[in-house]
């Protein structure tokens, strides 16, 4: 089958030919249809963190089971499904109290001794990217990676479910769980932000604000629920912020993964507000908070897939949006092959484009 392989980070992928395992106990295999081009694939794809090569990128993905392997309990060939990164094994402390997203025990992935799931022409294995290798045109996982939803869905908004919208509407649904009337402040209009001010719409804000440098972005986020936009780049911000919502928001999701977006997600709180912060911040950065700040009642949460709760939360978000409710149209700007990649991951360079789909036959 055909992937997009990184032999090294800040170099281009590579369209080769790979072997794909057959499924093991309690794997399935996955034909891809759709799979976004996310921020966070060319964080590892530059290198500002780190990861075993030679790899194949890709997280946020839809397609069909192919074929299933023993003891795989809830899904059968044909079922169309999402996959997420953070597969979880049901049985850990972090599955049995209702946080799946930050399962992180390793009886879902193959031991070092067992066969690779996916090789080079040659049998060089290929390291396994965020449980998925989705840049491909088949993906093998743990039948935890992923759920079966709708077949009225259609693949390309499914994708997008993966990653950028289960964060975004999780950070609003789970972490925040924002009551009607309530205010907040997106920062970062890009795919993650997109749908948090999506979901906060859905929910009920009273006042939603969506802060980004890129115009075009801003208004996405208006159609996409938001009741103000706001130039990051203007002086003065964080004041203005404070004084249109009468003394900051309730809550404030940070959708961008820099200090400098973080600490602002704390500044435009209101007393006893919640700041939530979705983006990857880099190793070897850190988010600076005034002490005294902390006598204001504020609090400050970072969240993985917006603490999502797949099996439940996927066909839930998938049903909004087959009901009219969840904007997932507005979210892709284009439609790509896989041989497209690089000028993808290039785009997402420039910080102006909100989601580039690869579509497979």
């Amino acid at each position: 089958m055909k992937a997009a392989v990184l032999h090294e980070a800040k170099q281009p992928l590579q369209i080769e030919e790979v072997q794909v395992s057959r499924p093991g106990p309690r794997e399935v295999l996955i034909r891809t249809r759709a799979v976004g081009v996310c921020r966070s694939d060319l964080h590892f794809v530059d290198g500002a963190f780190p990861h075993p090569v030679p790899t194949v990128p890709g997280h946020e993905a839809a397609g069909v089971i192919e074929a299933v392997g023993s003891d795989v309990a809830h899904l059968k060939p044909g079922d169309h499904v999402i996959t997420f990164f953070t597969v979880f094994c049901g049985s850990c402390e972090m599955c049995v109290t209702g946080r799946v997203s930050l399962c992180i025990d390793p009886s879902t992935r193959r031991a070092p001794d067992q066969e690779a799931r996916l090789s080079l022409a040659d049998g060089t294995p290929l390291a396994p990217f965020l449980n998925l290798s989705a840049f491909a045109e088949m993906m093998l996982v743990h039948e935890n990676a992923c759920v079966a939803v709708s077949k009225e869905m259609p693949f390309d908004r499914a994708a997008l479910l993966g990653c950028a919208v289960i964060t975004g509407a999780g950070s609003i649904f789970n972490d925040c769980q924002l009551r009607p009337g309530e205010s907040v402040a997106v920062i970062g209009a890009g795919g993650i932000g997109l749908a948090a001010i999506n979901a906060a719409k859905i929910a009920g804000a009273g006042m939603i604000l969506a802060i980004d440098p890129v115009a075009s972005k801003r208004e996405l986020a208006l159609k996409m629920g938001a009741t103000h936009a706001l130039d990051a780049a203007d002086e003065g911000l964080a004041k203005s912020v404070l004084k249109m919502t009468n003394g900051g928001v309730h809550y404030a999701i940070e959708a961008v993964g820099r200090p400098n977006t973080a600490e602002l997600a704390w500044t435009i709180l209101r007393r006893g507000g919640t700041a939530t912060v979705l983006g990857m911040i880099a190793p070897g950065n850190s988010v600076s908070l005034p002490g005294p700040t902390f006598l204001t009642g504020k609090k400050i949460q970072g969240s993985l897939l917006g603490s999502t709760r797949f099996p439940i939360d996927m066909p839930r978000l998938v049903q909004l949006y087959l009901d009219g409710k969840l904007d997932l149209d507005t979210m892709v700007a284009e439609r790509i092959r896989l041989e497209d990649i690089n000028d993808a991951l290039d785009k997402l360079r420039q910080g102006d484009s909100v989601r580039s789909v690869i579509e497979f036959a």
